[in-house]
C-alpha cells in the first residue's frame, strides 16, 4: 500500500461535524413542523370565524349555507394536506435520529484510526466472552500484538506514516480472522483478538497471514513486523489474569525472538 493512496473512506471516521450536523437538521425540522402546526391551527380557526361568525349573525341564510359548505370541505381538505405533511416531517426526523444514534455508536466504540473496535468494545466484548465461556465450558483464546519499532516508524517518516502502517495491520488483522472472531485496536500500537472455539491451527493461520505487511513512504519500502502472545482462558480466572498472561507471552516474545511472528519493522 501506498502512504498516497491510503484515505479513509466516507464511513471510517465519523467527526464531531456531522454530528452536529445532525443536531441541526433535527432542529431545523421539529422547528418548522410545530410552526406549520401552529400556522395551521390558526388558519382553521380564522376560516372558520370568518363563515360561522356571519352565518351565526344571519341566520344561516342560503348565502353563507353555499360558503360555509365549501368552506368546511377546504378546511378538511387543509386538514389532510397537512397530516401527510406532519407524517412525512416525522419520516425525517426519525431517519435523522436513526443516523445520529449511528454515528455516536461508530464514535463509542470504533478506533478513528483503523476503524476497527476500540479497547472499551473489545473489553466489554471479552466480559461477555468469558461469562459464555463459563456458561457453557467452551474454548475461548485470546491474542495480543504489538508492533515492533512503531515509534521508530512514526520518528522517521511522520505519523501519517505511523496511521497508514496501523491501517494496514489492522485491515489484515481482520482479514485473517473469522466471522465469530472479534479483532480491535487496543491502545497506541497494540492490537487484540478474541477467538472463540479456536483451534491450535486457526491462531498460527492468522499469525502467518500477518507476515509479508509492508508500505511505501517517500518511495522507502517499510516491512510492518509484529510480536505476539496468546493464551487460552482458564475456568474460574478473572478477566486481568487472562490479559496479564497474554501480555507476559507477548513480551518474552519480543524479547527472545525465539517465536516466527516476532520480528522487527525494517525499512528498505
Amino acid at each position: 500500500m501506498d502512504i498516497n493512496e491510503s484515505v479513509f473512506s466516507d464511513d471510517s471516521v465519523v467527526s464531531n461535524e456531522t454530528i452536529v450536523e445532525n443536531m441541526d437538521q433535527i432542529d431545523r425540522r421539529e422547528w418548522w413542523l410545530w410552526s406549520s402546526a401552529f400556522s395551521v391551527m390558526l388558519l382553521l380557526a380564522l376560516g372558520i370565524a370568518s363563515f360561522a361568525v356571519p352565518a351565526l349573525l344571519s341566520g344561516f341564510d342560503s348565502f353563507h349555507d353555499f360558503f360555509l359548505n365549501h368552506a368546511v370541505r377546504g378546511l378538511f381538505g387543509l386538514v389532510l394536506v397537512f397530516n401527510i405533511y406532519v407524517v412525512n416531517e416525522q419520516i425525517q426526523i426519525h431517519r435523522i435520529r436513526q443516523e445520529f444514534a449511528d454515528n455516536l455508536y461508530k464514535m463509542a466504540v470504533l478506533d478513528p484510526v483503523t476503524n476497527m473496535f476500540n479497547r472499551r468494545y473489545i473489553m466489554h466484548r471479552l466480559e461477555k466472552e468469558i461469562a459464555r465461556c463459563r456458561r457453557h465450558r467452551r474454548p475461548l483464546t485470546v491474542i495480543a500484538f504489538d508492533l515492533d519499532c512503531f515509534k521508530h516508524i512514526n520518528d522517521k517518516y511522520g505519523h501519517a506514516a505511523g496511521d497508514c502502517v496501523l491501517r494496514m495491520f489492522g485491515e489484515q488483522l481482520k482479514r485473517a480472522t473469522r466471522g465469530s472472531d472479534v479483532v480491535a485496536r487496543y491502545g497506541g500500537d497494540e492490537f487484540m483478538a478474541i477467538l472463540p472455539e479456536c483451534a491450535t491451527e486457526q491462531i498460527r493461520y492468522v499469525l502467518d497471514r500477518l507476515d509479508g505487511l509492508h508500505i511505501k513512504a517517500a518511495e522507502v519500502k517499510i516491512n510492518i513486523r509484529d510480536s505476539a502472545g496468546w493464551t487460552d482462558y482458564v475456568p474460574g480466572e478473572s478477566l486481568d489474569d487472562l490479559l496479564k498472561r497474554a501480555d507476559d507471552m507477548l513480551y518474552a516474545n519480543k524479547s527472545n525472538r525465539k517465536v516466527l511472528f516476532v520480528s522487527s519493522i525494517v525499512a528498505e
